[in-house]
């Protein structure tokens, strides 16, 4: 199985950083699209839609999809920091911040087929306009903020097999301990620190690290969120597209909670920087 990931993860990897870096914008549009649509029939699964109604979900993700990215890609082609979806941006901020810390406490489960759509919907757009904005605004940016969760999840998994004692949910995830949240703002905090050095010459540390220790939070509310779905759907993965790692949305369920914050964060301070 490790074999498995590490030959998938070695392919899939390069291929993610040469569209990010090289694809045209309609291109990349494309390409967001399709892994939305892909994350849609996931999401089905988990939130177990009957076959009507995950036909009218994944049709409605495509239209909606599409015609938020081609709205997007025209905004951005004349101000990479358009504010035209902010309120999409805000709604997801709402929906992580707010509504999921809730729902992981309680850990009930949601039957209503309308409130399980729009959730897909809060979950899968804004992280698709997200991805496309940032790289709009600089594709090194994207995989700066990319990688703080990157580093996030490497230095929780490394703590919490080290020093690991105290379980953060244990009827969700057993493998989560509080001392691997710690051993990820840490290392955040110190990714943070060399982002602000190399690339912003000691600018803006006030309010890049709040926000990369932000988006670390985030995004274990979204690993835990996608952890629960899956725990009450029954299903170990949410896919199998990815050998080895599982569905799309097993491995976006971080970014899921983080880009739209994200993205949010930067068009609030590049409009308060006018």
């Amino acid at each position: 199985m490790l074999k498995v990931r590490i030959l998938t993860a070695a392919v899939v990897l390069p291929l993610f950083l040469l569209a990010l870096l090289y694809l045209q914008d309609i291109f990349w549009a494309t390409l967001l699209l399709v892994l939305t649509v892909i994350g849609s029939r996931e999401w089905c699964n988990l939130a177990q839609f009957s076959v009507k109604n995950t036909i009218f979900f994944m049709i409605i993700t495509t239209l909606l999809g599409g015609e938020l990215l081609f709205l997007l890609g025209e905004a951005a082609e004349i101000d990479a920091y358009s504010m035209a979806l902010i309120w999409i941006y805000s709604l997801s901020a709402v929906f992580w911040i707010v509504y999921v810390p809730v729902h992981l406490t309680q850990s009930y489960k949601i039957n209503n087929t309308i409130v399980l759509m729009l959730i897909g919907w809060l979950i899968l757009l804004p992280t698709a306009l997200a991805l496309y904005q940032l790289r709009a605004i600089s594709p090194i940016l994207l995989l700066g903020f990319m990688g703080t969760i990157w580093i996030s999840d490497t230095a929780a998994y490394f703590a919490g097999k080290a020093y690991g004692k105290h379980k953060l949910a244990y009827h969700i995830s057993p493998g989560k301990t509080w001392e691997g949240v710690a051993g990820a703002i840490v290392a955040v905090i110190l990714y943070g620190f060399a982002w602000v050095f190399a690339f912003a010459n000691g600018m803006y540390l006030i309010t890049l690290i709040p926000l990369l220790v932000l988006l670390t939070v985030l995004g274990i509310l979204g690993d835990l969120f996608e952890s629960l779905a899956k725990r009450q759907a029954g299903m170990k993965d949410s896919g199998n597209i990815l050998p080895g790692h599982g569905g799309i949305l097993d491995r976006i369920d971080a970014l899921t909670s983080s880009l739209p914050v994200a993205m949010l964060a930067l068009l609030i301070f590049n409009s308060s920087q006018l």
